[in-house]
């Protein structure tokens, strides 16, 4: 099986790439290279440009005629960026994604897995969320994936495209071989943050909103192991044609998730004990943007992608400090 990833030089991307050749695919990918690194697409097949570049995309499927789906994971995701420069976000997120789907559709690429997000999310007092419930998304990042879920879904009712949209929840860790993982300078990601106070790259590791209405008054996550979410991936392309036939709908929306809440506190702690000291700590208001969180229900990525996560919260730690120590040799940097 032949894959487009775009966004395939990215954290998730290049992991997810990663997991489809060891699946014994082969991932094409597309990106801009605006901030995912040239390092991670390693000896892949690879396309640098947009994804609203019909051009490409055309010269793409003709050099690529056997293409069996399209992995979307292209975006921009940084919360509080998003409130900065939301301009930005809904030309990249939104209006260069309906140019990828509306081109796909005509070039006869009709199977198309979306990366959307759990911040879409309404929050529940019991923070244990299915794929029907209320939707809030609270951020102009989280209202990108909620608009690209309608457009995909308005799309499958009145052309061939199909699709299945996975609501990711929290990836961390790196892939298992070290040769991917969280890429920015100072990422903004939390297990990142939190290696940076680890390794003194940072003088604490900051614990932002500590009066939410969770058991200890931080915020809950689902933090997925990210080789598990690379792997949902590759089980939900192999079975694409069977999940969209089982859903009886062109499209089905498909948590991504351990199906376990984590809160803050309780991520340092299991932290701590990784790595074997403890991590200074300070508190600090909520950013902008930031949701009290959630974490998945996941009986239906057992039900149709008979797929559940293998790896621990541990694990992702462990990782990701492995990682932390090796990325320099890998980007050039700490």
């Amino acid at each position: 099986m032949k894959v487009l990833v775009t966004g395939g030089a990215g954290y998730i991307g290049s992991t997810t790439a990663k997991a489809l050749e060891e699946a014994g695919h082969t991932p094409v990918v597309l990106d801009s290279l605006l901030t995912g690194p040239l390092a991670f697409v390693r000896d892949r097949i690879f396309y640098e440009g947009d994804i609203a570049d019909r051009a490409l995309l055309r010269r793409i499927v003709d050099e690529h005629p056997d293409l069996d789906a399209t992995i979307h994971m292209a975006a921009r995701i940084v919360v509080p960026e998003s409130v900065e420069q939301p301009y930005e976000y809904y030309r990249d997120n939104v209006a260069k994604s309906l140019e990828l789907f509306d081109e796909l559709t005509a070039l006869g690429k009709s199977r198309v897995l979306f990366s959307s997000s759990a911040s879409i999310y309404a929050l529940k007092d019991e923070f244990e969320v299915s794929e029907g419930d209320a939707l809030a998304p609270n951020s102009p990042y989280a209202r990108t994936k909620r608009m690209m879920e309608e457009i995909l879904q308005d799309i499958a009712v009145a052309t061939d495209l199909r699709a299945i949209i996975l609501r990711y929840f929290n990836p961390i860790g790196s892939d298992p071989d070290l040769e991917s993982g969280i890429y920015a300078k100072e990422p903004s990601h939390v297990l990142g943050q939190l290696v940076m106070a680890a390794r003194g790259q940072k003088d604490a590791f900051t614990i932002t909103g500590t009066e939410h209405p969770t058991r200890d008054g931080t915020g809950i996550r689902d933090y997925i192991h990210v080789w598990d979410l690379a792997r949902a991936h590759v089980r939900a392309v192999e079975r694409f044609d069977d999940v969209i036939a089982q859903a009886g709908a062109p499209s089905v929306v498909i948590n991504v998730g351990t199906g376990d809440g984590v809160t803050v506190r309780e991520l340092v702690t299991a932290f701590e004990n990784v790595f074997g000291q403890e991590v200074p700590v300070r508190e600090a208001p909520p950013r902008p943007g930031d949701a009290v969180g959630a974490f998945a229900n996941v009986d239906r990525s057992a039900e149709l992608l008979d797929w559940r996560t293998e790896l621990s919260l541990e694990d992702a730690i462990g990782s990701a400090l492995a990682w932390g120590a090796k990325r320099q040799e890998i980007l050039g940097y700490e």
